[in-house]
C-alpha cells in the first residue's frame, strides 16, 4: 500500500502495537516477575481444569446442581478444593496465598474462561472444515425460560472423507423472522470468514418460517447460494404421516384421544402410580410362576406410561406398544378408580374409558397401529444417524413402503388371530366375524350389508395401510427428483448396480456454480475411468455399503485426487441433509444446562456451557495452554503469562 511509509501502513504498525498486551503501557506499569507469572499460571490452569470438569458433566458453577440458591459454596469452589488436595503447594498458591484481586475465582473469571472453551472448540470444527463447502441443519425452540433459542448444525466432509455433524452454537435472535432468522445465521457464519455461498444444503422441520417458497428461510438462503438445496427433516415428514392418517381416519383419532385419556387419568397422582407398579409386579411374578416369562439381566424391565406428541419422533409407537404390555395393571388401576374415587366426575370418566378399553375394536387397533408403527419406527431410528446419507434413506423409504404393502396383503389372519388371543387373555368379548356389522354410532335399524370380518379387514385392516403408504408417497416426494435419483445412482451399494452416467450429469446441471461447461467434460471423462477403477479393478471397493464407504475409501485410496470432480459430486451428494436429530439432541442437552433451577442464565453464557457440552470429544483434544492463551486475549488481564 504505497510503501512502507505510508500512512495507512504506518496506522497498521501503531494498531498491532496496541494490540499486543506485553507491549503496553499497562503492562510496564504492572511488570510481573517470573515467579509470580508461574504462579499465576498455576492458579489459571486450576480453574481451567474445574471448568473443563464442569462442564463436560453439565453442572451448574455456582450452587449445587440439586439446590441453586447455596452460593456461598458452589460447585467451582468446592471442586477446586478437592482438586488442589492432592498438592499442599497448590492448595496454597490457589486458595490460601493468592492475591485477593487476582484468585481466578469469581463468576465473571469463571464465564470467561467458558467463552474461551467455546471460542475453541468452534474454531476446532472450523478448522476441520477447512473453508470447505457444508449443509446447515437448523431448528427452534423455547428454552426453561420461554425464550426462542435458534440451534446451529454444521454438515460436512472432513479431510478423512467422513461426513460429520457439529454444533456450532447457538444463533440468539429477536423473532423469528425469516429476515431476522437469516440475519443472524449470516452474522454468526461472517464470524468464522464464511458465508451462504458456502452453504450446499438445509435441513429444516416444516414451519412456515423455514420452509415457505415465498419468504421462508430456505428461500432467502437459495438466493444466495442457488446450491443450498432444502431437504424437509425425513423424520419429521414420518412423524406427520401418522398425525395426517389419525385425522383423516376415525378409528385412528379415536384411538390416539383414548390412549392419551387413559394415561392422563393413571397417572394423575403418585398413589395411582403406585398402584399400576404394583399391579405390573404381580403380574410379572404370576407369569414367571406359570413359566411364561423367562428370567435374566435386563428382563422384565418396569414400563412406565409413555405419552405420545404430534412432534416427538416415535412416540406414539413407544405409547401403544406399552399400553399393551401394561394393559392389565391399567384395567386394574381403572377398576380401582371406578371403586374407590370420591368425585362422580372421575367415576364417571374412569368407567366409560374401562368399558371401551375392553372392547375387541381397541384391542385390535392397538395392535395394528403397534405393527405398523414398528414398521416405521426403524426406519425413524435410521435416519437419525449422525452418518446416514440421503441415498440409502431413500433406499430406507422405499424398504418401508414395501414392508406396509406386505404386512397389507399376507398379515390380516394372523393379526386377527394375534387380537384374538389377547382378548382371551383379558376376557373381552370376540364377536362372531360372520354377523352383520352394525355401525354404533347409526341407528340398529340401519344394519350394514357386509359382514364384521369385512369391517375389520377392509374398512380398517386395508383402509389405514393404505393411507399411510399414501401419506408416504406424498411426503416422501423428493424421491422423483432428478437431484435424488442421481444421488441414488451414485449408491456403490452391490457393486454399484444403480450406476447411470447420464442421471448423474442430468444432477450435475443443478450445480451451475460449481460444474461448468469445461468442467463437465472433464467430470464424464473422470466418472468412465472411475466406475471402470472402482467396480472392476481395485478390491478395496467392494462390498461398500453407502456413500460413507465410497467417500471415505476414496480418501483412503488417494483416489480423490486423481478424480477431484467426481469427489466433489460424492460431497455434495453427503452434504444433503436426512434428519435433524444432531439439533434435536442439542435441544436434548440445553435443558440439562438451562434447567428450572438455572432458568436465569444468560444467552452468552448458556451457548458457552452448551457447545463444550455437546462437543465434549473435541472440546477435550483442546489443550489447557491453548484455553490460557485464549483467556487472555478475550480483554486485558492483570495477571501475565
Amino acid at each position: 500500500m504505497h510503501g512502507s511509509s505510508s500512512i495507512y501502513n504506518q496506522a497498521k504498525r501503531k494498531c498491532e502495537d496496541l494490540l499486543k498486551q506485553k507491549h503496553s503501557t499497562q503492562t510496564s506499569f504492572d511488570r510481573q516477575s517470573t515467579q509470580t507469572k508461574l504462579e499465576y499460571k498455576i492458579r489459571l490452569k486450576a480453574s481451567i481444569e474445574v471448568v473443563r470438569l464442569l462442564l463436560n458433566q453439565g453442572l451448574a458453577f455456582r450452587g449445587h446442581h440439586e439446590d441453586e440458591s447455596s452460593l456461598n459454596k458452589g460447585n467451582f469452589l468446592e471442586i477446586l478444593s478437592r482438586y488442589t488436595e492432592r498438592c499442599d503447594k497448590i492448595r496454597d498458591l490457589v486458595l490460601k496465598k493468592a492475591p485477593k484481586n487476582d484468585q481466578l475465582t469469581s463468576h465473571k473469571i469463571q464465564k470467561d474462561i467458558i467463552i474461551a472453551c467455546k471460542i475453541e472448540t468452534v474454531k476446532e470444527i472450523m478448522d476441520d472444515l477447512n473453508g470447505d463447502f457444508f449443509a446447515l441443519l437448523v431448528d427452534e425452540s423455547c428454552d426453561v425460560s420461554r425464550k426462542d433459542q435458534l440451534a446451529t448444525v454444521m454438515r460436512y466432509v472432513n479431510r478423512c472423507g467422513s461426513m460429520v455433524e457439529h454444533f456450532i452454537g447457538i444463533v440468539h435472535v429477536r423473532n423469528t423472522t425469516a429476515l431476522c432468522l437469516k440475519k443472524a445465521i449470516v452474522d454468526y457464519l461472517a464470524q468464522h470468514s464464511l458465508n451462504l455461498s458456502y452453504v450446499h444444503g438445509q435441513c429444516y422441520d416444516g414451519a412456515s418460517n423455514m420452509q415457505g417458497d415465498l419468504r421462508g428461510l430456505k428461500t432467502l438462503i437459495q438466493q444466495e447460494s442457488k446450491s443450498a438445496y432444502f431437504i424437509h427433516c425425513f423424520a419429521h415428514q414420518l412423524q406427520l404421516t401418522l398425525v395426517a392418517v389419525s385425522k383423516k381416519c376415525l378409528e385412528v383419532g379415536e384411538l390416539v384421544l383414548l390412549v392419551s385419556n387413559v394415561l392422563n387419568i393413571v397417572g394423575g397422582s403418585f398413589k395411582r402410580m403406585d398402584d399400576l407398579r404394583e399391579s405390573q409386579a404381580e403380574k410379572v411374578q404370576e407369569a414367571l410362576d406359570m413359566g411364561e416369562l423367562e428370567t435374566g439381566r435386563g428382563l422384565n424391565q418396569e414400563l412406565g406410561l409413555a405419552r405420545a406428541a404430534d412432534t416427538r419422533w416415535g412416540s406414539h409407537y413407544k405409547s401403544f406398544k406399552n399400553f399393551i404390555s401394561i394393559f392389565g395393571s391399567i384395567i386394574d388401576v381403572l377398576d380401582t378408580i371406578v371403586v374407590d374415587v370420591r368425585t362422580l366426575k372421575e367415576r364417571v370418566k374412569a368407567k366409560g374409558y374401562l368399558s371401551t378399553c375392553q372392547t375387541f375394536e381397541v384391542a385390535f387397533m392397538l395392535h395394528l397401529m403397534r405393527d405398523i408403527l414398528a414398521i416405521t419406527n426403524e426406519l425413524n431410528t435410521s435416519l437419525q444417524k449422525k452418518e446416514q446419507d440421503i441415498a440409502n434413506a431413500i433406499l430406507l423409504v422405499e424398504v418401508a413402503k414395501k414392508r406396509l404393502q406386505k404386512l397389507r396383503e399376507e398379515e390380516c389372519d394372523s393379526l386377527i388371530d394375534k387380537v384374538s388371543a389377547f382378548c382371551v387373555k383379558y376376557n373381552i368379548l370376540i364377536p362372531n366375524f360372520d354377523d352383520l356389522y352394525v355401525n354404533s354410532g347409526r341407528s340398529r335399524r340401519k344394519v350394514a350389508d357386509y359382514t364384521i370380518l369385512h369391517h375389520y379387514r377392509v374398512d380398517i385392516f386395508f383402509k389405514i395401510i393404505d393411507w399411510q403408504v399414501q401419506e408416504l408417497n406424498a411426503r416422501f416426494n423428493e424421491v422423483t427428483t432428478n437431484l435424488l435419483v442421481g444421488l441414488a445412482c451414485l449408491n456403490p451399494v452391490d457393486s454399484f448396480s444403480s450406476f447411470d452416467i447420464n442421471k448423474i450429469l442430468r444432477m450435475t446441471e443443478l450445480y451451475p456454480d460449481d460444474f461448468d461447461e469445461n468442467i463437465m467434460v472433464t467430470l464424464k471423462n473422470q466418472l468412465e475411468t472411475c466406475i471402470v477403477d472402482v467396480r472392476d479393478v481395485d478390491e478395496r471397493f467392494s462390498n461398500l455399503q453407502g456413500l460413507v464407504d465410497l467417500s471415505e475409501t476414496l480418501v483412503k485410496t488417494k483416489k480423490h485426487l486423481n478424480y477431484p470432480f467426481v469427489f466433489r459430486l460424492v460431497k455434495f451428494a453427503l452434504l444433503l441433509p436426512v434428519a435433524t436429530a444432531t439439533v434435536e439432541r442439542t435441544f436434548s442437552a440445553m435443558k440439562s444446562i438451562k434447567s428450572e433451577l438455572r432458568n436465569r442464565m444468560n444467552d452468552e453464557f448458556m451457548s458457552g456451557c452448551l457447545v463444550p457440552y455437546v462437543e465434549r470429544k473435541i472440546f477435550n483434544t483442546i489443550s489447557d495452554e491453548t484455553i490460557m492463551n485464549t483467556f487472555q486475549e478475550i480483554k486485558t488481564r492483570r495477571g501475565q503469562l
